[in-house]
C-alpha cells in the first residue's frame, strides 16, 4: 500500500488524493491516480466542477466532472501498455466508487484491497 499512497500524491484532485496500483505475482502492471484527462485543465489549475448525487442509502455525494478516478486511469494505462489484468489484484488508497467497482469486476480483477473508506 506504500506505493499506492506514493502514486496518490500525483493526484490533481482538490477533494481527495487517490492512487491505484494493479499487481500480479508481486509485479506492478499499471498505476493510476485521480485527475483530469490528458491535455485537459486540472482541478489544481482551474478548480473543481462539482455535481451532487444521492447514493443508494440516500446520502448526498459530491463528485467532479473533471476527474477520472484512479482505478480507471490504472486500467487505461494497462490497456495502453498491453498488460493483461485478468486475475490481477488492485490496491487503492480509498474504497472504489460503485462505477469503478463494476468496471473492476468486468476487467477480471481478482481482489480489491483498499486503505480506507471514502466518504465526502
Amino acid at each position: 500500500m506504500t506505493i499506492t499512497r506514493q502514486v496518490a500524491e500525483r493526484s490533481t484532485c482538490l477533494l481527495a488524493k487517490v492512487g491505484a496500483v494493479i499487481v500480479r505475482d508481486r509485479s506492478i502492471l499499471a498505476t493510476g491516480y485521480n485527475g483530469a484527462p490528458a491535455g485537459m485543465p486540472h482541478c489544481t489549475e482551474v478548480g473543481c466542477l462539482i455535481y451532487e448525487s444521492r447514493n443508494p442509502d440516500g446520502e448526498i455525494e459530491q463528485n467532479c466532472f473533471r476527474t477520472i478516478h484512479a482505478e480507471i486511469n490504472a486500467i487505461t494505462q494497462a490497456a495502453r501498455n498491453g498488460a493483461a489484468i485478468r486475475d490481477a489484484d488492485i490496491y487503492v488508497t480509498h474504497t472504489p466508487c460503485i462505477h469503478c467497482l463494476k468496471v473492476l469486476i468486468n476487467t477480471g480483477i481478482r481482489t480489491v484491497y483498499y486503505g480506507k473508506e471514502y466518504k465526502l
